[in-house]
């Protein structure tokens, strides 16, 4: 065991009078049959910050209580720096590298597309021998099928915040639970370029009707919404990458149907 790492039970002074400086005291449970994931990021986070960490562990539940009870906390870890008590990792990281939980951001998405990205230039050279148009449709559809399989981790709460701005859910629900399954299957089907004539009309229906409902509520209504692309409970604003997802969408879908022509 590391000579800083001591059981809390062994301690005996308070801890808003043992961390100064850059030395920070932590309080976190390691169980024999638990060791605190939040425990162990709170301590990185802090060593990663250059603080010297007083780290002191749980043994048991009853250390556990004991010391929530005398500090009245409800959860561990609990951190102290500088004499006084920060709270637990998430509080630690607002502390110490100022992230918001409540901001938006798009990196989630950004994320998604890269990979799609990435795929579909793997797909191209591995099958075509270079890059194409072709790589493009692909980043589009894996794009959908990517989307979709995010959508699909909680229908319910996606419906949730597609409502919020869709134009055909909010006169017709069902259509809000539907949607997850019609763009994961059009984007199956569009990257093996089989059943086009389902798949292509399909997705720009939906795409369209995406895009139109985008374009009001953040152009015209100028709405502050979060976007549902990347399913429920994400903070991703509903914007400029919703309205060109749809757009590419649509631009694809219609240049299948051309080439069906």
């Amino acid at each position: 065991m590391p000579k800083d790492t001591r059981d809390a039970a062994e301690v005996r002074t308070h801890p808003a009078h043992s961390a100064s400086g850059k030395t920070a005291v932590l309080y976190r449970m390691a169980l024999p049959d638990h060791l605190c994931p939040s425990g162990q990021k709170a301590r990185w986070l802090l060593e990663r910050q250059g603080y010297d960490v007083d780290d002191r562990l749980f043994r048991s539940r009853d250390e556990v209580d004991a010391f929530k009870s005398a500090h009245d906390v409800s959860t561990t870890p609990q951190a102290w720096i500088e004499g006084e008590r920060v709270g637990g990792y998430t509080d630690l990281r607002e502390k110490l590298t100022g992230w918001d939980p409540k901001a938006t951001t798009y990196r989630p998405v950004l994320y998604l597309f890269a990979v799609a990205a990435l795929t579909a230039v793997a797909l191209s050279i591995g099958f075509l021998g270079s890059l194409s148009w072709q790589t493009l449709g692909w980043f589009i559809s894996i794009s959908m099928i990517l989307l979709g399989m995010q959508k699909l981790r909680d229908v319910e709460s996606f419906s949730t915040m597609f409502l919020n701005y869709d134009l055909l859910a909010r006169r017709w629900v069902p259509y809000a639970y539907i949607y997850p399954f019609v763009e994961t299957g059009a984007g199956i089907l569009m990257t093996g370029m089989i059943l086009t004539w389902i798949a292509a009309p399909t997705a720009l229906f939906i795409a369209t009707i995406g895009a139109v409902s985008v374009f009001k509520a953040v152009y015209i209504d100028r709405r502050d919404l979060k976007c549902a692309c990347v399913g429920g409970n994400s903070n991703v604003p509903l914007g400029f990458v919703s309205l060109t997802e749809n757009l590419m969408m649509v631009g694809m879908s219609v240049v299948m149907l051309w080439s069906m022509a």
